[in-house]
């Protein structure tokens, strides 16, 4: 009896897990376009245009036009005074800099700013974590040191900066990218095979 109770349960979390992502890309997708819609309705309405759908395409040019804008000198030097002004504000700075943090983690490259991912121990030994090398340095006498990034999970924006002797690292066999998936998973999507002693 336990064990068809066990299963049922299993088998019902498993529909759970495979449901959510599906259900959150749908409510996600329908946020999305309900929100641009609303957002670009004054401005059509003006022109007398009211066709469903078409706010969504105005906003999408208007997102592409500021794009085009901060990519350019100029453009850039505004919006950083901008982004300052909004910086100093006490609420509304925290949040803002909490958004951007992540919004950059996924759309400048985090993986393109680690050289590797590589395994250490820590917080003590015998306990083994995933790190992201940073940078290398050297001591007066010679010794390799790893700059790393230790991520907290699942949210791989926070974290820890350490130095330690490169002789203490185990390189994980993973790409940057590979281990960012395993660190937000919580370890969900790790290899199953690892090269610890």
């Amino acid at each position: 009896m336990y064990s068809i109770t066990q299963n049922i349960r299993s088998k019902l979390f498993a529909g759970i897990a495979s449901a959510f992502p599906l259900f959150l890309t749908y409510f996600l997708l329908k946020f999305l376009f309900n929100t641009l819609d609303e957002m670009s309705k004054p401005i059509l309405n003006k022109f007398g245009i009211e066709v469903p759908g078409l706010g969504i395409l105005l906003t999408l040019v208007l997102i592409f036009s500021l794009g085009v804008i901060v990519t350019n000198f100029l453009g850039r030097k505004i919006f950083n005074i901008g982004e300052n002004i909004v910086k100093r504000v006490p609420l509304v700075s925290t949040i803002y800099s909490t958004l951007k943090q992540i919004t950059d983690t996924f759309t400048k490259g985090t993986s393109d700013a680690f050289q590797g991912a590589v395994y250490i121990q820590y917080p003590r030994v015998g306990l083994w974590t995933m790190a992201f090398i940073s940078g290398e340095s050297k001591t007066n006498d010679g010794v390799p040191y790893y700059h790393l990034f230790v991520p907290t999970t699942p949210n791989p924006t926070s974290g820890f900066f350490l130095m330690i002797p490169q002789e203490d690292a185990v390189p994980t066999g993973m790409s940057v990218e590979e281990g960012l998936k395993t660190i937000i998973s919580g370890g969900m999507l790790a290899p199953e095979k690892n090269p610890l002693p």
